[in-house]
């Protein structure tokens, strides 16, 4: 029964990926704006010979759809194109950068989750207490600041006042410090860039956890557990946050392409080597390819999100594997 699910799944995946493909492929092309007069800027300036010869080496000359079919024809085997503006392959670009902005986005998520979840815990012990009113007051300011207005605030603050974290990049390339010195000077440079993108999260997951916790309280099997002498420690450890975690299961999975989508201000602001940085620069430049590649994979990364999310659903509620 698992096996079927997640095969269906997997298939229902490969026709979305297909879909995504061709939806930001038309996007992007029929946008306003001619790459080759890009690539001409960066050469200083080209005669319409040369832009000819442009548009033919990179089959800018080509119709549409033919145009289209080579592209799904080349993702299919693995081949996302050649950069205009990097003169390198889209899918080494991808994969030099890729992985900074996972690190990023899960070091993110992972706080505001765990965070939230124990904040939103705490408030709903007491729901009319000073504790539950101030992580509501601060969940609403959290949510409702910009992100990269919470980022610049940070920089001003510790980084400038307060000199404690760095604003840029993702290491320091000046210092050798070895292996372990290396991951500690990354984490130190993901502090802030991560607080920035969890804390708008952080603040949504507080909340529902503490509505979910509320909900789940008053529920009569509680009841039956409170009246059986059960520590107030069992009930809302093993019977209460079992159940009310099961909507911040689903939120997190659908939330993942805000938050992968989020990352690409952050990363902007705090100059950090990912995806976000690499998909500013390739818009400025009119980069068709290395757009459509980092959108790629950006929808399947939220795709594989959304299929552990599903699976970790019915682990976590046995009803949904129980039923038909």
């Amino acid at each position: 029964m698992l096996i079927w699910t997640v095969l269906r799944r997997l298939i229902y995946s490969i026709i979305l990926v297909v879909a995504v493909l061709v939806l930001n492929f038309l996007l992007i092309h029929l946008a306003p704006g001619d790459p080759a007069d890009v690539i001409a800027g960066e050469m200083g300036g080209a005669t319409e010979e040369v832009m000819a010869s442009i548009r033919k080496a990179y089959g800018l000359d080509q119709p549409l759809y033919v145009q289209l079919w080579v592209y799904l024809k080349n993702a299919a085997g693995g081949d996302l194109g050649q950069s205009f503006f990097y003169n390198a392959p889209v899918l080494d670009l991808i994969l030099s950068r890729v992985g900074a902005t996972l690190l990023l986005v899960f070091t993110a998520l992972g706080f505001a989750i765990v965070a939230g979840t124990a904040l939103g815990v705490i408030a709903s012990r007491k729901p009319t207490g000073i504790v539950s009113n101030l992580v509501t007051v601060l969940s609403v300011i959290g949510y409702s600041a910009p992100i990269f207005w919470t980022g610049i605030m940070l920089i001003i603050v510790f980084a400038s006042l307060i000199p404690l974290f760095p604003i840029s990049n993702m290491y320091d390339v000046t210092k050798d410090v070895g292996p372990v010195g290396y991951v500690f000077d990354v984490a130190h440079h993901l502090v802030l860039p991560a607080f920035t993108l969890g804390i708008v999260y952080l603040a949504q997951y507080s909340r529902l956890t503490r509505a979910s916790m509320l909900e789940v309280l008053g529920s009569d099997y509680i009841r039956t557990a409170r009246a059986k002498g059960v520590s107030e420690r069992k009930v809302y450890g093993r019977h209460a946050l079992r159940n009310a975690v099961l909507p911040i299961i689903t939120i997190a999975g659908l939330q993942f392409g805000g938050i992968v989508s989020g990352a690409v201000l952050v990363e902007t602001v705090f100059n950090w080597p990912g995806l976000g940085t690499l998909a500013f620069d390739s818009i400025l430049a009119r980069d068709y390819p290395t757009i459509l590649g980092i959108l790629f994979f950006s929808a399947v990364i939220v795709i594989i999100a959304n299929l552990i999310t599903d699976l970790l659903y019915r682990v976590a509620d046995p009803r949904i594997r129980m039923a038909k």
